[in-house]
């Protein structure tokens, strides 16, 4: 199941990357977005699904046509995400897909912990009743998708990947820090990318990884959380570089 699973977000990572709303995104925004910030979006999915395999050549006038965009919109799109090191410029001779390693696959995994286990605290001193609605309306989607994805159903596949997120992001979402939620992001996104680079999906101990998380955020236990936590996004790491996928 593995491999189909993989195959089919990698085609289909454009309406993930659509669908994976921020907090920060209002409805508003997404309906009146621009060409440039739908261009934007697509790029950035087809950077974290491997479609734009790493250390790959960004050349411009094929990347104009295949996302509509002029020119320059694709290097005003292209230093943007730079910064998120998923870009490299390469001075006057352009842009390339960042590189993928062992060593960024490790780090990413340490800074999510890191990042996610503060975020883990502030929710959970300041998580109110509306909190731990969403915390258990995530799961509750997060466990039946998960649930026919191991009984084989590929298909749910897209609703995998937006409620893993959902589910991660509702047990943050009253951390109350803006800045803390969009650099988690960032991290959890490039991590994904390692996932979906390896093309492996791990199946029951994700299962069993998220319904512990589930339970120990509902009882507030912190110390039980990140314990789990880090032990989820380790086991992760671990898997994708089994693979042999990762150079």
């Amino acid at each position: 199941m593995s491999q189909q699973l993989f195959s089919y977000i990698s085609r289909n990572i454009g309406y993930i990357s659509f669908c994976m709303i921020r907090p920060q995104d209002s409805a508003k925004k997404m309906i009146n977005e621009t060409a440039g910030e739908l261009a934007f979006r697509r790029i950035r999915g087809d950077l974290i699904s491997g479609a734009l395999p790493p250390g790959s050549k960004i050349k411009l006038e094929q990347a104009r046509d295949r996302y509509s965009v002029s020119v320059s919109t694709l290097r005003e799109i292209l230093s943007r995400l730079t910064t998120e090191n998923l870009v490299v410029a390469e001075g006057q001779r352009g842009f390339e897909v960042s590189p993928a390693s062992q060593r960024e696959l490790l780090e990413l995994a340490d800074v999510r912990i890191l990042l996610e286990c503060h975020a883990i605290g502030l929710s959970f001193a300041a998580g109110d009743l509306d909190w731990e609605a969403r915390l258990v309306s995530a799961h509750h989607k997060l466990s039946a998708v998960e649930r026919s994805l191991l009984g084989g159903d590929a298909s749910r596949t897209l609703e995998w990947v937006r409620y893993d997120w959902e589910f991660h992001q509702a047990m943050v979402s009253a951390c109350n820090s803006a800045t803390l939620m969009a650099t988690l992001s960032s991290v959890f996104d490039r991590f994904l990318r390692y996932h979906l680079l390896a093309q492996s999906f791990r199946g029951q101990p994700v299962v069993d990884d998220h319904k512990r998380l589930f339970e120990l955020a509902m009882n507030r236990d912190l110390a039980g959380a990140c314990a789990m936590l880090t032990k989820h996004v380790q086991n992760g790491a671990d898997h994708v570089l089994k693979s042999g996928r990762i150079p």
